[in-house]
């Protein structure tokens, strides 16, 4: 401390003996060594608890993490600086880390495949349970897809088992994943309220006079005349209206879905034919990206599947590709053959699960059923389940093995449903 911010201290009557974690800047103001990284009065107030020994206030944190991503930023190639999202870092550093150290020795590689994905589950149900949005999940597909094809091309290829063509064939793979990833971030169809076909709006609080026939309006409700007029005055068609209109009322977006539509809970929105959100792309699929998002999944698995087999082909050449999975000798004789052979055994538990969520997204489609109504549907108990609960069968939109599967290919050209506001 300077002389200057002494005799200002003394001056003012603050004159008292500095924490260890306290200086004294330039200005003479009394600050904190943590401030140097981030300014922030909550990250103050935590590392002043934390030396204290005191228990951190639930928030603080939250809002030191939400101060430090904002002030992670990054160049971005059309001006300005984006912010990053402290969620993509983990996988980043996690998994070439741990599957490096998985080729040390056979047993420290079942031990860490085994907590791998036990540590990316319990993250999802910690997740799924707050309802949160996280790019962890994306991260972590987009960087072990990046990863595993980095080391196909500096690990595998180079030992000369792999030729032009193969490596030809896993890059084309790489790309088409990543052009149908691409088409499954876009839009999933989300409904949006139409302003164009509302005309006008009444609403009424009370019941209407005994000498005017308001047939549709029963307690308190929004009704279009421009659907009133469409409708009819039929008094059975008034009630038929009002209770679909109640039953597919979103509260949140203030609309009333169309058939088959759902609301998702952590993007906010209402999508049409809402199939379920999927943590892997961060996105819902719904009408306008099923078709791609089962694309994507077929890119993916036929890829991996290819690529796996020309790893084992090469890190245990004498053993048949079926059983080189469960038995290569003197693989962890090589540090880079371990490392080839646990990215094989990764891919294969990541293929695994994929291919198991292509299955049921087969199966639901051959019986024109979303996830989203197989879940309401068991849970109200109303539908069949076969197969250990694999086959889902509600029995309301199922038209037979063609006609569902030639309804779920054509349904993109229904993307123009008609207008929810002429529903209310």
């Amino acid at each position: 401390m300077n002389e200057q911010a002494k005799r200002e201290l003394k001056e003012e009557g603050k004159e008292e003996v500095l924490c260890c974690c306290e200086y004294v800047n330039r200005h003479g103001e009394r600050s904190h060594v943590a401030a140097c990284c981030c300014d922030c009065e909550d990250l103050d107030d935590a590392c002043d608890r934390f030396l204290k020994r005191e228990p951190q206030k639930p928030e603080s944190l939250s809002h030191v993490a939400a101060v430090v991503s904002d002030r992670i930023r990054v160049p971005w190639l059309w001006g300005g600086a984006r912010k990053l999202d402290l969620s993509i870092i983990p996988p980043l550093v996690l998994l070439p880390g741990l599957l490096h150290l998985a080729a040390f020795h056979l047993l420290l590689g079942v031990l860490v495949l085994m907590a791998l994905p036990g540590l990316v589950l319990w993250y999802y149900f910690f997740t799924h349970r707050k309802k949160g949005r996280t790019l962890f999940f994306l991260s972590l597909a987009l960087f072990s897809l990046g990863y595993m094809y980095y080391l196909f091309i500096s690990e595998v290829f180079p030992r000369g088992h792999v030729g032009q063509f193969e490596l030809a064939a896993v890059s084309l793979g790489v790309i088409l994943t990543l052009l149908a990833l691409i088409h499954t971030k876009r839009d999933p169809g989300i409904v949006r309220l139409d302003k164009h076909a509302v005309h006008s709006t009444v609403m009424y609080y009370r019941p209407p006079p005994a000498d005017k026939d308001f047939s549709f309006n029963v307690g308190a409700q929004e009704v279009s005349t421009a659907a009133v007029h469409r409708m009819g005055s039929s008094e059975e068609e008034g009630l038929e209206l009002q209770e679909s209109s109640r039953r597919n009322w979103c509260s949140v977006c203030r609309i009333v879905r169309p058939q088959r539509a759902g609301h998702c809970r952590i993007c906010g929105v209402c999508v049409l034919r809402l199939d379920h959100h999927c943590v892997w792309i961060n996105n819902c699929v719904g009408q306008a990206n099923h078709g791609s998002f089962l694309l994507t999944l077929v890119f993916f698995l036929l890829t991996s599947l290819y690529g796996i087999g020309l790893v084992l082909r090469s890190v245990c050449p004498q053993q048949n590709v079926l059983t080189a999975l469960l038995y290569c000798p003197e693989v962890y004789n090589q540090y880079s053959s371990a490392l080839c052979f646990t990215c094989a055994w990764y891919s294969s538990i990541v293929t695994g699960g994929l291919l198991h969520l292509l299955l049921v997204q087969v199966v639901n489609i051959s019986y024109n059923v979303t996830e989203r109504e197989a879940r309401v549907a068991l849970r109200e108990k109303t539908a069949r389940s076969t197969c250990w609960g694999l086959v889902v069968d509600t029995g309301v939109y199922s038209r037979g093995l063609w006609s569902n599967w030639s309804e779920f290919m054509s349904m993109g050209d229904k993307l123009k449903p008609p207008s929810p506001t002429d529903l209310v």
